[in-house]
């Protein structure tokens, strides 16, 4: 099991990804591209993230996840949590109890995802040292 900030790096090469997905010339010609849509949303900064760390546990709560993740913002993991609930990726169940208690549950859509995650955190982590060394040659350069 890999940890979350391992996973990291990963996060930093998908942002990349979905900064140039979100271009403005990427929005003319591709605005319907059901791939893009889909990858805008998974491939978000913190949304690997958030379905990785959820596939550790059964069920977790807002401040489990918040904890979990280091770095994550009360109002990003909120907006991040919502956006995946509104894809069908995340299931949030509210239990009547004082005080209330919500806990979040990945979909069979997001556990048919973690494969992928697993690979590209493999990935990740089989290229890190070679990309960091040309990164820091481009950048002496």
């Amino acid at each position: 099991m890999v940890s979350v900030t391992t996973i990291c790096y990963l996060c930093r090469v998908i942002m990349t990804i979905s900064i140039f997905m979100n271009s403005p010339i990427t929005e003319t010609v591709f605005s319907d591209c059901p791939i893009r849509q889909v990858l805008s949303h998974v491939c978000s900064k913190w949304s690997l993230l958030v379905i990785y760390t959820l596939n550790q546990h059964t069920r977790m709560r807002f401040n489990t996840i918040a904890k979990s993740i280091p770095d994550i913002s009360q109002k990003m993991l909120t907006s991040t949590l919502r956006a995946l609930e509104a894809d069908g990726l995340i299931e949030r169940a509210v239990y009547a109890e004082v005080p209330p208690r919500v806990e979040y549950t990945l979909t069979p859509r997001a556990l048919s995802f973690i494969p992928l995650i697993e690979d590209m955190i493999q990935w990740a982590l089989n290229n890190m040292s070679g990309i960091l060394h040309d990164r820091n040659q481009k950048n002496n350069n």
